[in-house]
């Protein structure tokens, strides 16, 4: 089959490769996928880039999200999956055969059924940003009448964590830098966008909130943003952590202390089996209900072209960056 790969970590240019490799073969409990699309994510980039872990196997084929259509079953999995739209997820966790080729053998649970009226371009971006995104909100205890300030709010886990606050009844804030991005945050749901780049976050928080302060923050970057906990968030509130832009982070560990204020990290590829199921449940749900709205990037990429769709990852853009197979 045809895939991506790299075979040591640098720049998208100078080590992913586009060729043959073997073919895989779905074993005992697998499915193996025919992929459509693959989802280019930020941790895929660092990834290659060694940036926050280093390639452990002599060849790696990039990216654990995707989507396409079962097209062999393994043991102990049932013949009438064979030709099932699904999506996947957690495709290149732990393992060195991800989703930027054209077939995918992994457990049969990690295929997760892709409604017919949903695109495969959609389906490529719920793995780690919907449900990231659906984590975070169910962490903050988001319900009606609360208020959450979403961090990045353009970004790809920011619009979907913008939509599910806001199907539990809560009001949204979110911070953008620019005009563009603000216009893709409302897009989402947001009640408010404010602008980091040019306005004060803390004041405008307060003016929003009535000088209350938001019930809980959703963070991509912690080491950026630790200084607007203070300035933000209303006593024993909440910060729900999924990403940080460095290693460490200076926390204001008074204000946290006399405040009662709960820190709480995760990592998307390590939610154990109850809180995936929950997740993928209400991703499920709302792409069944109609009521998910997944923006693709533009453009999307052929497999080939790889090394671009990792550079636009890098740049930042809005949407989900998608590799066509």
């Amino acid at each position: 089959m045809r895939a991506a790969y790299y075979e040591q970590n640098g720049s998208a240019r100078e080590v992913l490769r586009v060729g043959d490799v073997e073919t895989p073969q779905a074993g005992p409990g697998e499915v193996r996928v025919k992929l459509a699309t693959s989802g280019v994510n930020p941790s895929d980039v660092k990834s290659r880039q060694g940036s926050t872990r280093k390639i452990a196997w002599p060849r790696l084929i990039p990216q654990s999200d995707g989507a396409g259509v079962i097209d062999q079953v393994g043991d102990g999995i049932a013949k009438s999956r064979l030709g099932e739209r699904v999506w996947v997820w957690n495709g290149q966790w732990k393992r060195a055969f991800g989703t930027a080729a054209e077939l995918i053998a992994l457990p049969a649970a990690q295929a997760v059924k892709l409604p017919d009226k949903i695109s495969f371009e959609a389906g490529a971006c719920l793995g780690i940003p919907a449900m990231t995104a659906i984590h975070a909100v169910a962490l903050a205890g988001t319900e009606k009448d609360s208020t959450v300030l979403v961090a990045g709010g353009a970004g790809s886990v920011g619009q979907y964590a913008i939509q599910f606050a806001k199907a539990q009844g809560a009001t949204v804030l979110a911070t953008i830098s620019s005009p563009e991005k603000a216009a893709a945050a409302r897009e989402a749901g947001a009640d408010h966008t404010i602008d980091y780049k040019r306005e004060d976050v803390g004041e405008r928080v307060m003016e929003l909130t009535g000088k209350r302060g938001v019930d809980a923050v959703i963070e991509m970057d912690l080491a950026a943003n630790a200084k607007l906990i203070p300035f933000v968030l209303r006593p024993k509130g909440s910060v729900i952590v999924y990403g940080t832009g460095a290693a460490a982070a200076s926390l204001p560990a008074y204000f946290c202390l006399i405040q009662s204020i709960r820190v709480q990290f995760f990592l998307v590829y390590e939610l154990d089996t109850r809180e995936r199921e929950r997740a993928v449940s209400a991703i499920s749900r709302a792409l069944e209900q109609g009521k998910l709205a997944n923006r693709i990037a533009t453009p999307t990429y052929a497999l080939t072209d790889i090394a671009a769709a990792h550079e636009t990852v890098e740049r930042g853009t809005i949407g989900n960056v998608i590799v066509k197979m």
